[in-house]
């Protein structure tokens, strides 16, 4: 809808990342961005759009499998309607 914000957020692991990225807060905000970059291929506007990172936080299950931490790797979308 025209009338709303997306806020991409990206999260990690607990794991510290191995290779490009220096950290958690990095990545993270990586995979908010490239989101972001894909959406606005696909047509969507870059005024309509923010992409933060928030690396470890707010995990949605405890970082003690491989499994657990796997579904902690993720993206949210957060829908904001404008208001006035």
């Amino acid at each position: 809808n025209a009338d709303q914000t997306i806020n991409i957020k990206g999260y990690t692991d607990d794991m510290a990342p191995h290779g490009r990225y220096a950290d958690n807060w990095e990545l993270s905000s990586m995979r908010a961005v490239n989101v972001l970059r894909h959406l606005m291929s696909l047509g969507l506007s870059a005024e309509r759009m923010t992409a933060t990172g928030l690396a470890d936080l707010e995990p949605l299950y405890p970082n003690t499998t491989p499994e657990n931490r796997a579904k902690n790797r993720r993206v949210e979308f957060v829908l904001e309607k404008s208001v006035g």
